[in-house]
């Protein structure tokens, strides 16, 4: 399923705020060349991010009321396959959360770009088929390694604090941010995947399962997750196109397990549609939970632009996802010595 076409729909639709006008030629950072805490902003800037020899441009939000004096948190937010940053940036409305609480916003597009979708791109997960159900070639980008050298970047230039780097994302993003969390548990404070999340590949064997040691995280890592009992592209329940299969509850309890969690599930009606599912007294505080959504669709809970998931289902109401998530990734944070 590709996304771009809704997305960019919505953006046609509805004006974008002035802060998120194309970025500027003349607010672009580079980080060879500049000093350490860039003051920049507020908007839309240019990061130019090197990864294995090619360079790209990666778009980043700057808060208003960042002056480049103090170190502030770091958001990876991933779009879905077949869309791109600014679309993401759009539906997740996080430009009102990132000026409200003061933290960059990295906006970076997948790996591989969808011909047959205008300004469209898909992330490179290994061992896993794309939508269209094309494994990864071995000439394409590594996207784990290229977000790692996005986190290096930004933090070149801007004031990142390094223990607070975030990693969130829709779909086929929420299913990359889950990927860094199995292979980048050194550099990613906590993940919040949304109608994405994975722990693993499925298991060859069984896919109803996650593949044993498919993840392995270098130390327990905080999970939040949103999920739609409704999606009509990654169900709930599991099947699916051949990069999904086993189902979302598998998913939050193989998390549980890797976090060492001791208590879960339990599962706590919140409102009419939305249930939180969690796991507690997980290793160094790395709990995990979700919040499912009786009558959610492939959907952004609290998206101000329901017009951008047409044929998806329902957009929550209930819960706004990016407030949640901020109100979790505030409370986590990377900790330091060796893993336990």
């Amino acid at each position: 399923m590709r996304f771009a076409p809704l997305f960019l729909a919505a953006a046609a639709a509805f004006a974008l705020p002035t802060a998120m006008a194309a970025p500027a030629d003349a607010q672009e950072r580079i980080g060879s060349t500049r000093s350490r805490c860039t003051v920049a902003g507020p908007g839309l800037t240019t990061v130019r991010v090197t990864s294995a020899g090619t360079t790209y441009p990666v778009t980043l939000y700057v808060p208003r009321g960042y002056t480049g004096r103090h170190a502030v948190p770091l958001v990876l937010n991933l779009h879905g396959s077949g869309s791109n940053g600014i679309n993401q940036f759009l539906i997740s409305d996080m430009q009102r959360a990132a000026d409200e609480h003061g933290f960059l916003v990295a906006l970076p597009n997948g790996g591989v770009r969808q011909p047959d979708v205008e300004d469209g791109y898909t992330w490179v997960l290994p061992g896993v088929p794309d939508t269209s159900g094309q494994l990864p070639s071995p000439d394409d980008r590594d996207d784990v390694r290229f977000l790692s050298d996005t986190i290096s970047a930004v933090s070149d230039d801007f004031c990142v604090a390094a223990d607070r780097v975030y990693a969130t994302g829709f779909s086929g993003g929420g299913r990359m941010a889950s990927l860094l969390a199995c292979r980048l548990a050194d550099r990613i404070a906590a993940i919040a995947p949304v109608a994405g999340l994975r722990a693993g590949n499925p298991d060859p064997s069984d896919p109803t399962r996650p593949q044993p040691g498919g993840c392995a995280p270098a130390r327990p890592v905080p999970v939040l997750a949103f999920h739609g009992q409704q999606d009509p592209v990654n169900p709930y329940t599991g099947g699916g196109p051949g990069y999904w299969q086993y189902s979302v509850p598998a998913a939050v309890d193989r998390w549980g397990t890797l976090d060492g969690c001791r208590i879960g599930p339990r599962d706590t009606p919140l409102t009419e549609h939305v249930t939180l599912r969690g796991y507690t007294a997980c290793r160094r505080g790395a709990d995990v939970s979700m919040y499912v959504i009786a009558d959610g669709g492939h959907t952004w809970p609290g998206s101000p632009y329901p017009a951008a998931f047409p044929g998806m289902g329902n957009v929550s109401t209930e819960v706004n996802a990016t407030d949640v998530m901020w109100e979790f990734f505030a409370h986590h944070t990377l900790p330091g010595g060796p893993p336990d």
